[in-house]
């Protein structure tokens, strides 16, 4: 199947990083191979954290495994330093994203370092990349946190995010990620950001993350769709969230996202009816307290809906 754009599974990464009860790992193998299953093309499956930081990744070289394993998925994963990077090169996972904020504020309570010091943690990954060939195979990708806004300062100046873009490219980034890790944005906001980011750096490096803590998560990915994005992240059943973004309802949902692509006619190259019923994975793993988001999982699709995915009926 062709696609219009690609979309990364989040969930079981940023979605799953403050679940304080471990989800087991046999679930979180099924959640990838179902997803995998209904087209999904990325996922990002863990954080390569100190298990005494993030309980909930204590398992991640047998789910790095499990995923490495399916054919057709590219498996990415997020890493806070060069120890972390390391494990993930020796694992053979096939993207690497590392997170520096461009508020300075969020950078020190996100990892504990100024945003400064972030970009040498960056070039000690890539060192450790070059030192030894067999991790050439792994892309080194980078995510400019809170470019759009932070709950701690307030507005972020656009330049200084394209600075810091700029910045992690020259260090070799592949990709960059555009994060509204508080759900800041706007609109009018994203398109001028996107606009101005696809301009200097190629629409195949943009990465569009938004986060849906004042709703406008589904907005704010069709305003970076109309300025040239074509690649999103998001999470099954949204979840996820922000520890410094206040009432933060996680990512945008998955499910919806997937649905507005296919409504308009953009190819997502994912089967939105078998996307739906692997939030039963969710239900059934999830502490009872655990919100799950959506809204075509409650409403249906509308009469007549045709995703955009669906292959032609032979004449």
């Amino acid at each position: 199947m062709e696609r219009d754009v690609i979309l990364r599974e989040v969930g079981l990464r940023d979605g799953l990083q403050l679940v304080k009860e471990m989800f087991p790992t046999d679930a979180k193998k099924r959640w990838i191979s179902e997803e995998v299953a209904a087209g999904m093309s990325e996922i990002e499956v863990c954080s390569f954290v100190p298990p005494h930081v993030v309980p909930q990744f204590q398992d991640h070289e047998e789910v790095v495994r499990h995923a490495k394993s399916l054919s057709d998925l590219t498996v990415s994963a997020l890493v806070p330093n060069a120890k972390g990077a390391e494990r993930g090169f020796m694992l053979g996972v096939d993207k690497l994203n590392f997170v520096v904020s461009a508020s300075e504020t969020h950078n020190q309570k996100n990892v504990k370092c100024s945003t400064e010091d972030s970009l040498v943690r960056f070039e000690q990954i890539m060192e450790v990349r070059a030192s030894n060939p067999d991790y050439a195979k792994t892309e080194v990708c980078s995510g400019v946190s809170t470019a759009l806004g932070c709950t701690l300062e307030g507005e972020i100046d656009p330049k200084r995010a394209l600075w810091l873009m700029g910045e992690l490219v020259k260090r070799g980034a592949t990709e960059i990620g555009i994060a509204d890790t508080v759900g800041y944005a706007n609109p009018g906001q994203v398109k001028a950001l996107f606009i101005d980011a696809i301009a200097e750096f190629g629409a195949d490096r943009v990465v569009a993350h938004f986060h849906d803590t004042r709703g406008l998560g589904l907005a704010n990915s069709l305003a970076a769709y109309e300025a040239g994005c074509r690649k999103f992240d998001a999470s099954l059943a949204g979840l996820g969230g922000c520890p410094f973004a206040p009432m933060a309802t996680g990512n945008v949902v998955m499910d919806d996202l997937v649905f507005m692509f296919e409504a308009m006619g953009v190819r997502t190259g994912i089967d939105l009816d078998r996307l739906l019923s692997i939030r039963e994975v969710l239900r059934e793993n999830l502490p009872a307290d655990e919100p799950l988001h959506g809204m075509i999982s409650k409403a249906g699709p509308p009469k007549g809906f045709r995703p955009a995915s669906q292959p032609l009926a032979a004449e």
